[in-house]
């Protein structure tokens, strides 16, 4: 092996697919640029920025939607913190607009400059001030100008990508641990859903439904996850104590899983719970990002510490390597597969609680597929299916992979059953790059 290929496969292992998310970052970003109009407070600062000094008082014009009144609300803020006089506040339809103007044009309020949004703009009252309303004199009205700037680098869509991976990349952080036994968990899908409806009609009827309090919403969710991490430890006994292969027992598991949730949600689907529940899910924590990102980034860096920091993390690459060398060398292979099963269990289970928070609801037809997504967020990170070889963190860059390809396909107008068919390619070629590199590159 010369000099140069050493460096490069020293690279490879450092970076994994860091290079190939990146690449699909940019190509993203390119092949979704377009026009797009500011909202919120990006729009605030815009309209307020191209007021001239002679520009004194304004008038703030939106309807009453959710965006237009963020709008309002970052539009009086920063005219308050530039300490710029506002003329008026108008919030509702062309009806209310005209009361206002009315009021100022009866105490003759000059009025040079009213900001709005490009909807309210196009309203025939706003057109004519300067006609009707003669003592106003002839206001100019402001809207956000529209910017070129790619979708898939929109703050909206970035936050829609993060919310959309959080529950896989919990289970698939679960599933890195059980593949580097060289093992393998098929009813992490059906876990989601259990955990979900476990949790959801333990608030319903144990904790009092809507009116249930913080703590009770703990121990419900508490109780999901560890009901998961159980079955995880049932599949992992019969795989370490009756050798059952990891894929029948799983999948066997997989279905009694999903009968249970059926069971427990009588066939339906479970709305009764408190606004406060979708805390994690739909909450917003520092910085802007999303409690559920910060939830499983949390995860992540903790499960990395368990893998490269501790005993029992190495215990689990020994057996996933060579589970008999493992046994001889005095550790317990049984029980380092019962705590990767139960660990991948658990995480099934918080991945059910946190997708009930962010549906405020629990149904049995969740976690469709996604032993798929989980699987192959680990293969594309890196971590052999034969195991003995992965990385806590190349999983989580797989799971984000596959999350900019669907979102990117989404953007770009790919059709769903498209998008299935790049997706088991995309497996395909991990698993074969993954023979490959096994193989030494042969």
């Amino acid at each position: 092996m010369n000099a140069p290929d050493s460096a490069l496969r020293q690279l490879w292992q450092r970076l994994g697919m860091i290079p190939v998310l990146v690449v699909l970052c940019a190509y993203y970003s390119v092949v979704t640029i377009s026009s797009h109009t500011p909202a919120g407070a990006e729009a605030a600062r815009q309209l307020v920025s191209r007021l001239t000094p002679a520009e004194r008082p304004v008038l703030i014009v939106a309807r009453t939607s959710e965006e237009d009144t963020a709008f309002l609300d970052a539009l009086t803020e920063e005219l308050n913190r530039r300490q710029l006089t506002v003329a008026g506040r108008v919030a509702g339809e062309p009806r209310d607009l005209r009361l206002v103007l009315e009021q100022l044009a009866a105490t003759n309020t000059p009025l040079p400059a009213i900001l709005t949004t490009p909807e309210c703009a196009g309203w025939t009252l706003l057109q004519n001030v300067a006609t009707r309303f003669p003592a106003l004199g002839t206001p100019r009205i402001l809207i956000p100008e529209s910017v070129r700037w790619p979708t898939f680098l929109t703050r909206q869509n970035l936050l829609n990508v993060a919310n959309q991976i959080t529950v896989v990349a919990i289970v698939a952080a679960g599933m890195t641990v059980v593949i580097i036994t060289a093992g393998i968990d098929l009813s992490v899908g059906s876990l989601i859903a259990f955990s979900a409806v476990l949790v959801t009609t333990l608030i319903r009827d144990r904790a009092g439904g809507p009116d249930a309090s913080v703590a009770a919403l703990w121990l419900c969710s508490l109780a999901g996850i560890l009901a998961s991490a159980g079955v995880g430890l049932f599949s992992g006994a019969m795989i370490a104590g009756f050798k059952v292969p990891p894929f029948i027992a799983t999948l066997a598991m997989m279905q009694v899983v999903s009968g249970l949730a059926f069971i427990v949600a009588r066939g339906g689907s479970v709305y009764e719970v408190p606004e406060g529940f979708t805390w994690l899910g739909r909450g917003t924590g520092w910085f802007g990002l999303p409690n559920a990102v910060w939830l499983m980034l949390g995860l992540y860096a903790a499960t990395h510490v368990l893998m490269t920091r501790t005993v029992l993390g190495r215990r689990l690459y020994a057996v996933g390597g060579n589970p008999e060398a493992a046994r001889l060398s005095g550790i317990q292979v049984g029980g380092i597969l019962l705590f990767a099963y139960a660990f991948c269990g658990a995480l099934a289970g918080l991945g059910g609680v946190l997708q009930a928070s962010q549906l405020k609801s629990g149904a049995p037809t969740y976690g469709v597929m996604y032993e798929l997504y989980a699987i192959a967020a680990v293969v594309v990170g890196g971590t052999s299916l034969a195991g003995g070889e992965g990385r806590i963190f190349g999983t989580l860059v797989g799971a984000l992979i596959i999350a900019v390809i669907q979102n990117g396909m989404n953007l770009t107008g790919v059709e769903s059953y498209r998008q299935k068919i790049v997706l088991g390619f995309l497996i395909l070629a991990a698993v074969l790059l993954d023979l490959l590199k096994r193989r030494k590159w042969r």
